[in-house]
């Protein structure tokens, strides 16, 4: 994520309040009014700012972060199950530690890790981190029910943007059949033999960050996060593959990037070898691969309709429809090679 200092009137009132009164409990903090407020590229959802004050040590700095809830999303996901899960994730020492609340926004632990970019997904060596860490998050007991929300997600998404989209653009995308294509996937694609585990379902590098000195990875941004089939969570991930978000053209998606069959494979191998099991059998390996592969459809029908909606009510600087409209002709030309003619 990149970075520019700005002033602290940039925060609301609310946030100031709770941001100092975090800090008064601080010893080695001078001034808890003294904060230096650092908004942060990159988040497509909220805004998010990384908040600073001088200690009394010599250049070291008392660091957190601030998550401000983006309008209109309330959409896309319930966010009272999303402060659940990071609840969760911080008592299970998973992500960062939750320092404080106001009525739209949090205060999180700075993690003094790096924020992966986009090249770092197609680094082996990053890429085999990712495989085991997510092969941990998926096996996570999540309190709450343990259904596929992926399915009714889709249908919810699509009536959404239905009710948001002008009649020539819902043409334009062909939202009319998109029911129909999310029941045959539904179909499909829920065979007896699918993992479900508990998903990240959006596992962008924004999202990933790496400790430099330990190698270890943490998992961020829990909005999306439900129980679904882990072979879409998987797919999500490849699809990010093709995506940099740090570009003069952000929503522009580079499917060249999209990884190749051995760096699949071997991402899909220390996967399903991590976690202590037992050495993969290519019969496991290759059911995987071609799940995964059937699910990038899901992924872009997911992040398609995401893309339209956002169109609508999201004010971030992102050419949300036009990468939808990628997202849909990347599903169209995909579907008659991994479906058939079906």
């Amino acid at each position: 994520m990149g970075a520019s200092t700005n002033k602290e009137n940039r925060l609301p009132r609310e946030v100031k309040d709770a941001l100092q009164l975090l800090a008064s409990d601080w010893d080695d903090v001078v001034d808890s009014k003294a904060l230096q407020v650092i908004p942060l590229k990159g988040a497509m959802t909220n805004q998010v700012f990384q908040i600073k004050w001088p200690t009394r040590t010599d250049e070291v700095s008392r660091k957190v972060l601030v998550r401000i809830y983006g309008e209109g999303v309330e959409v896309f996901f319930d966010r009272d199950n999303e402060i659940r899960t990071f609840e969760f994730m911080s008592k299970h020492r998973q992500g960062p530690r939750l320092l404080g609340r106001f009525p739209n926004g949090r205060i999180e632990e700075f993690i003094r890790a790096r924020t992966l970019s986009a090249s770092d997904l197609r680094d082996p060596n990053v890429s085999a981190l990712i495989a085991a860490k997510l092969r941990e998050f998926h096996e996570l007991d999540m309190p709450g029910p343990k259904k596929v929300w992926l399915w009714d997600r889709l249908q919810n998404w699509l009536n959404a943007a239905k009710r948001v989209c002008p009649l020539e653009e819902a043409k334009a995308f062909r939202l009319e059949v998109i029911e129909e294509e999310i029941s045959m996937l539904e179909k499909k694609l829920s065979g007896c033999h699918q993992h479900i585990g508990f998903c990240h379902n959006d596992l962008q590098y924004g999202n990933i960050m790496i400790d430099e000195e330990t190698k270890s990875i943490t998992i961020i941004d829990y909005e999306y996060a439900s129980y679904n089939p882990v072979a879409y969570d998987i797919a999500n991930h490849f699809c990010e593959m093709a995506a940099d978000y740090h570009t003069e053209m952000p929503h522009i998606m580079d499917y060249s990037k999209y990884p190749g069959w051995g760096e699949r494979l071997r991402f899909l191998r220390i996967y399903l070898h991590s976690s202590g099991s037992k050495e993969p059998r290519d019969t496991e390996v290759d059911q995987l691969l071609k799940d995964v592969e059937k699910f990038t459809l899901a992924s872009h029908l997911t992040w398609g309709l995401w893309g339209i909606i956002s169109e609508h009510v999201n004010e971030i600087d992102f050419d949300y429809k036009e990468y939808a409209k990628q997202r849909f002709q990347q599903y169209w030309m995909q579907r008659p090679e991994l479906l058939g003619s079906s």
